[in-house]
């Protein structure tokens, strides 16, 4: 098999820093202490790789785009070229995708979020060489992406057809101001197997009844760090405050600690008792690792974990999934959960 190996490098800085995303806000990012996730991801994809699938041949491009990340991993990769600049944009990673067909192979796997996922797709529109997606981003919603670093070498070693899928993308600054409108970039061949996450759900359900049961439990002297999202909204607007919806606030004993906190502002509010009140997100089941980066391993460690949804939105996704760039920590979570779905209710869940 021949690989053709590409990483934003940038991808996912601006995270934990409460950027919600790097488009356009890389200096801003670095500025906050932002460091890249991608690069991590990739040595991490890397090596399962060379793991699972031992006799693949790697091409890639030039350093931060995936050369040195491969030899770092044990990789002996062929690199095809460089980045054009200092700064790596948009036009080398389509530069570094055409290459990879030139070269013939048989898949490319890219590190980066939904916009580098178009920038791939655009590149490999009109023909029929799939893609994969290694999470990367902050905005992961299309439907072209591994669920894990290691997934995805799961993937490429079993898969046995391709299939349409989109590739989804929204507007960032939109997003910061709590607006969520996916528009579709591309469709895209994708390689298909178990560990592929299914597109993002905007829909939520009725979550009023739970919001008022979480509200009526709250405990004096607890710091709830409460993560984006409607369902994790609702609880918010019964505790008597206007968070931020795609943020993540801390509030503690009636008053706000933190609105659309970045990790370091997290990690400052929190107290001798802290929780953390998630909802998985959309139709792929995730409680941490997509569109709440700010809520890093070590906000997680210092908290309790509840988890929220409604019956619906449980009964769509299955079971819940978590991917906190800490595999040690994933392991932790792992297990089975009860999921607040009501006033009362709870339902046990598996986080797999």
């Amino acid at each position: 098999m021949r690989l053709g190996f590409v990483v934003n490098p940038i991808a996912g800085m601006g995270g934990r820093v409460g950027l919600k995303g790097t488009d356009g806000k890389v200096e801003e990012a670095r500025a906050r202490g932002a460091d890249p996730r991608s690069p991590d991801r990739a040595r991490r994809a890397l090596e399962a790789l060379a793991d699972r699938v031992p006799g693949a041949t790697v091409l890639t491009w030039g350093a931060p785009m995936g050369a040195d990340l491969a030899r770092e991993a044990g990789v002996d990769p062929e690199v095809l070229g460089e980045p054009a600049g200092e700064e790596t944009t948009a036009a080398d990673t389509r530069a570094a995708v055409a290459a990879f067909l030139d070269a013939g192979v048989d898949l490319v796997v890219f590190v980066g979020g939904d916009g580098t996922a178009a920038d791939v797709a655009d590149a490999l529109e009109g023909t029929e060489t799939p893609m994969l997606g290694v999470p990367g981003g902050v905005k992961v919603y299309s439907s072209v992406f591994a669920v894990s670093p290691e997934d995805a070498a799961d993937v490429v070693a079993s898969f046995e057809r391709t299939e349409r899928r989109e590739v989804m993308d929204i507007d960032e600054d939109e997003y910061r101001e709590g607006a969520v409108n996916p528009e579709l970039r591309a469709v895209a061949w994708v390689p298909v197997g178990e560990s592929l996450q299914s597109s993002k759900q905007t829909g939520s359900g009725n979550v009023e009844s739970l919001a008022e049961g979480f509200a009526d439990g709250v405990e004096a002297g607890v710091t709830y760090v409460l993560g984006p999202g409607s369902t994790v909204g609702a609880i918010k607007d019964a505790l008597g405050f206007d968070g931020s919806p795609l943020g993540v606030d801390v509030w503690r004993d009636g008053e706000v600690l933190a609105r659309d906190a970045t990790e370091d502002e997290i990690l400052a509010s929190l107290g001798d008792r802290n929780v953390i009140v998630v909802s998985p997100i959309g139709g792929q089941g995730f409680v941490f690792g997509r569109g709440n980066p700010q809520l890093s391993p070590a906000v997680i460690r210092r908290c309790a974990v509840e988890v929220v949804a409604s019956r619906a939105k449980l009964d769509d996704i299955g079971r819940l999934r978590v991917d906190t760039d800490d595999p040690e920590l994933d392991a932790e979570l792992r297990g089975w959960t009860r999921v607040r779905v009501g006033r009362f209710e709870r339902r046990l869940m598996e986080i797999a």
